[in-house]
């Protein structure tokens, strides 16, 4: 049972933390995608870079550890939008660290490398790809394809000296087996993250679990230090 330890504790009894802590064993971090441009929609408006770079410090104060600051492979303007935020990082002394979308193609990786190697800190990309059966069938995407583009787009982030968090787009409609070969390979190449998603809305909160579970036994199994989205 809890201790009493001052006022609060008289006043709020914490069920919270009867049979165990209160907070999980491991730390938990967020990391913001407010600023990429991925919402898709006809009524969706890019905000100017004054505005992104407000959100960006508001981002900062609120203690979040990254953001993801944008696409650059969608174009100019995202490129030069996303150099001016690491910048930002830089000259404002922030704390929070930035990432970079792109899919597995290395022209969406080689603006994120120039734009780490002009703001002078490390830009983590963040390599989505699709992993369900129902977006490979959609896409006609064989596995094999996955696993090279995964590879070949791994590798060559690595070697321009970026950090990579690989994703799965649809991972909660994904195969066991697919989702074990995509990882494994991502973490053979040198990802240092892997990021969950449920592109459709499909999990419920039972499904969520079993399926970060699954992706956590995954990275235990590799013995390396690897993140969990």
């Amino acid at each position: 049972m809890p201790h009493n330890h001052g006022k609060e504790d008289d006043l709020i009894y914490d069920w919270n933390r009867v049979g165990g802590p209160a907070m999980p064993a491991h730390p938990i971090a967020l990391d913001d995608e407010t600023l990429r441009d991925g919402l898709q929609g006809p009524s969706v408006t890019d905000p100017p870079l004054e505005m992104k770079m407000k959100i960006l410090r508001a981002m900062d104060v609120l203690g979040i550890q990254t953001a993801d600051v944008g696409l650059p492979g969608a174009g100019p303007k995202a490129t030069a939008d996303s150099a001016a935020l690491c910048r930002q990082i830089v000259e404002e002394k922030l704390a929070i660290r930035p990432n970079c979308a792109a899919r597995t193609m290395v022209k969406d990786i080689e603006p994120i490398s120039r734009i780490a190697a002009s703001a002078g800190i490390p830009v983590e990309a963040c390599l989505f790809i699709g992993s369900s059966a129902i977006r490979q069938h959609a896409e006609d995407w064989s596995i094999d394809l996955l696993l090279q583009r995964t590879e070949e787009s791994i590798a060559f982030a690595v070697k321009e000296g970026l950090p990579v968090m690989y994703v799965t787009e649809d991972t909660s409609r994904a195969h066991p087996e697919t989702l074990r070969r995509l990882y494994s390979t991502a973490i053979r190449c040198g990802a240092r993250r892997l990021c969950v998603t449920d592109t459709v809305g499909h999990a419920t909160p039972h499904g969520a679990g079993q399926v970060v579970r699954f992706v956590v036994s995954i990275a235990a199994e590799s013995g390396g230090d690897i993140g969990v989205d």
